[in-house]
């Protein structure tokens, strides 16, 4: 079958994926359907497995995985970090305990190699995936092939149920004191000046970075050093993306969101996920029967550890744990589902447009800023070190 189908019946499945996750409000998550429908067309042979590598975009997925990570970097201006430290920390410390959870409960009731297998999925998302599933690849440990993908599948259908009911509790505290004229936000919490990006001047002349193809030039050259680096230190590539896109945006080397600038983002995502596609091939029923038990146990066992962790960082800050527990939560899902629970909560708990006004001021930029600091950045660190030890 020439290349050409086989791309649009994976882009078909991905973008079932997206119908039934919008229709939903991120309930089912796009990624468990498409891992869920290919798992199911490749075990049945309805889809080839030779298909897959011979769509030609899982080598261009591979090659863009560190030009993702250097936009992710891109993502995160420092200056709003700064203002929601608050969030950064709690989040921190959330997957502190549940990656130090996972390493100490599942190796003993496991082994080390099922608890890394575990650990870098359950606190990120994509990214963090495709590192630890190389890394187990690379290391020969193909017989846990199948916990990261499930793990990585079924940790929304925890995280967000969990999140939502958290956060509509927390909600009816802040409409309640903003009826009685009590509810005074904590600094920094609310979006003004929040997480937009004021107009930069950037380094190198404005005519080159309006300029599509220069700012993926700009891209593939920090994706390229990142590879350079990991291959002469032996630190994990992904690591160096990420400093560098994070560098080269406080340096003003690049904009911000650049791949999105670059208006590539959207066919570079489908790369990634076909990435993750390619992943599922040699993966059999056996292998998920099997990985259950381990997967079910790293879910319970990270996310309790996420709720610990933020329940002592709400002691820290002062803050209430149904605010605090959700913004770590955020590990299990990201973005869009953050901002996505935000919406329906301050809908349905506010009684008003002002009174849900308030309460998407208050609760959306910490959300945010715990998706980016544990699935951008946290969990991407995480799955490399981990990876790195076995």
């Amino acid at each position: 079958m020439a290349p050409i189908f086989i791309v649009l019946i994976l882009v078909s499945i991905i973008a079932l994926g997206e119908v039934l996750s919008l229709s939903s409000r991120a309930k089912i998550p796009t990624l468990l359907v498409v891992v869920a429908v290919t798992f199911v067309l490749l075990q049945t042979g309805i889809l080839p497995q030779s298909y897959i590598e011979a769509s030609t975009f899982v080598a261009a997925g591979g090659v863009l995985v560190p030009v993702l990570i250097v936009h992710l970097g891109t993502m995160i201006p420092l200056s709003v970090i700064k203002k929601q430290y608050k969030a950064v920390v709690i989040t921190l410390i959330g997957l502190m305990f549940s990656v130090a959870a996972m390493l100490i409960i599942i190796s003993l009731v496991f082994d080390y190699q099922t608890a890394v297998a575990g650990a870098g999925p359950l606190t990120g998302g994509i990214i963090a995936y495709i590192v630890t599933q190389e890394g187990l690849t690379e290391a020969g440990f193909v017989s846990l092939a199948a916990i990261p993908v499930v793990v990585f599948a079924l940790q929304n259908l925890i995280g967000m149920p969990l999140t939502s009911t958290l956060l509509s509790k927390y909600a009816v505290t802040i409409r309640d004191d903003f009826s009685n004229e009590k509810f005074t936000s904590e600094k920094g919490d609310e979006m003004e000046g929040g997480l937009g990006s004021k107009n930069r001047k950037l380094l190198l002349p404005e005519r080159f970075m309006q300029s599509n193809f220069f700012l993926l030039f700009l891209l593939f050259i920090g994706g390229a050093l990142a590879t350079w680096l990991g291959e002469i230190t032996g630190i994990n590539y992904s690591l160096w993306s990420l400093a560098i896109g994070i560098i080269g945006f406080a340096l003003r080397i690049y904009p911000d969101k650049a791949l999105d600038r670059s208006n590539s983002s959207g066919l570079a995502m489908v790369a990634l996920i076909i990435v993750v596609i390619n992943s599922l091939v040699g993966i059999t029923w056996d292998q998920v029967v099997s990985s259950l038990i381990p997967v079910l146990c790293v879910i319970v066992i990270g996310t309790s550890g996420l709720v610990i962790g933020g329940m002592i960082g709400a002691k820290l800050f002062n803050w209430k744990p149904t605010k605090a527990v959700p913004v770590v939560l955020t590990a299990l899902y990201g973005f869009p589902g953050d901002y996505l629970i935000v919406e329906e909560v301050s809908r349905s708990i506010g009684r008003n447009e002002d009174e849900q006004n308030r309460i998407m001021n208050e609760l959306l930029a910490p959300m945010l800023i715990g998706g980016f600091t544990s699935v951008t950045v946290g969990s991407i660190v995480i799955a490399s070190i981990l990876i790195g030890t076995l």
